[in-house]
């Protein structure tokens, strides 16, 4: 298995996926790792999502697969989020590192309602076409139209997911980082100061 915890982990790389919950804290660390290596940020959310909540992930999977395609061209990038099916398809091979963010739940829980609350409360515009609602992720009954509901239902299966992914040969060139804590998340991004 290569899966390394972040106080041992090896050099990051020029191409970087930061893999995780929702409300893990993938955009905010991964543009920080982008800012530093001075290398693009590319958010697959904001390649995903177009006005009224329309997920191209959906809608038109080969869109979606376009975009990251041109987004991941170059040869260094950090990428956050997760559309793994479309990833795979796309920049997984010259993946250098992932690092995943693999906070506990009721921490994710306790994020979601917070940055929901903060976001509706603004009126955040979001990727550029959208406002979130912060009653909706309360509607657990919707399934993944809340955010509530997506947290629960898939924090199990994406720590499933990844294991899986570090024991299957193709992906063996990829160095695999857990960080379980935000201390982990800061104590990555002041070593990266240092540097």
């Amino acid at each position: 298995m290569n899966v390394v915890p972040y106080f041992v982990a090896p050099q990051l790389g020029q191409r970087i996926l930061l893999w995780g919950s929702s409300c893990a804290g993938k955009s905010t660390t991964a543009e920080k790792i982008a800012q530093h290596l001075d290398i693009p940020f590319v958010d697959l959310d904001a390649l995903n999502w177009l006005p009224n909540w329309v997920g191209l992930n959906m809608t038109d999977p080969d869109r979606l697969i376009e975009r990251i395609t041109n987004a991941t061209a170059n040869n260094a990038w950090v990428v956050a989020g997760s559309y793994t099916k479309q990833s795979q398809a796309t920049f997984w091979p010259r993946l250098q590192t992932i690092i995943w963010l693999d906070l506990p739940l009721p921490l994710l829980l306790y994020r979601v309602l917070t940055r929901s609350w903060r976001r509706w409360r603004s009126e955040e515009l979001l990727w550029g076409t959208n406002y979130e609602n912060f009653w909706d992720q309360l509607k657990v009954w919707k399934g993944e139209k809340s955010l509530v509901w997506w947290v629960v239902t898939q924090h199990k299966r994406k720590r499933a997911d990844v294991y899986r992914f570090m024991m299957d040969p193709q992906w063996s060139h990829i160095h695999f980082v857990r960080i379980n804590s935000t201390e982990g998340i800061n104590l990555m991004l002041r070593d990266l100061d240092r540097q």
